[in-house]
């Protein structure tokens, strides 16, 4: 299947990428092809993600809140928030992992971002290991598709290019050393978020 006509313009191939409600959106012929790497880019609904896995950018409590949190508990029913609450908190910076259950993923990643608040926290740093430890715990699981929301550029109000200049660095990085996940995504889902994501992917090629 492709995309129809309102994917972006441009470029050489717009294939729906795991279910009819994605687009994998691919460089223009002028540019790298990200779809050659483990890295892809996505815009959409990640609760419509067909993948081994998605992360939720959860708060402390995993019980589900706003944003993208709150859609991943909507889209997959009460039997997630019953598994969460029988987890407990989760500090910033760490993940924790659940069954997907109405979800088209398999399992969700919790991961619990950094609230900016200025950058002399370790903010930075907290962002970058909200990464890690999700691919770490995807890894130990035997995930080999995975796709990450925005993390904490939300109501957190992390500076989004700082956010994705982390994200896909820390991405790259683990990468480098680790078989799995086969394949990592970055789902947006706004134009602008996106048009970000996909400035620095070409850089990194």
């Amino acid at each position: 299947m492709y995309c129809s006509a309102d994917c972006k313009p441009g470029a050489i191939r717009e294939q729906v990428a795991l279910n009819e409600n994605y687009c994998e959106k691919t460089m223009s012929s002028r540019g790298p092809q990200v779809e050659q790497s483990r890295m892809k880019l996505l815009q959409g609904d990640i609760t419509k993600l067909a993948v081994d896995a998605i992360v939720t950018a959860a708060n402390e409590s995993l019980c589900g809140g706003g944003g993208v949190d709150g859609a991943v508990h909507r889209a997959a029913g009460p039997g997630l928030f019953e598994e969460c609450r029988s987890i407990g908190i989760c500090p910033e910076g760490e993940a924790r992992i659940t069954h997907g259950y109405l979800l088209p993923a398999g399992r969700i990643i919790h991961t619990v971002g950094p609230v900016w608040d200025g950058g002399g926290y370790d903010e930075r740093e907290t962002l970058a290991k909200c990464y890690r430890e999700s691919l770490r715990l995807a890894a130990e699981n035997g995930v080999e598709t995975i796709a990450f929301p925005f993390i904490a550029t939300g109501s957190y109000a992390f500076p989004k290019d700082e956010a994705c200049e982390i994200a896909v660095s820390t991405v790259s990085e683990w990468i480098a050393g680790h078989s799995l996940p086969k394949t990592i995504s970055f789902c947006c889902f706004d134009d602008e978020d996106y048009a970000l994501y996909q400035a620095r992917l070409a850089a990194t090629s």
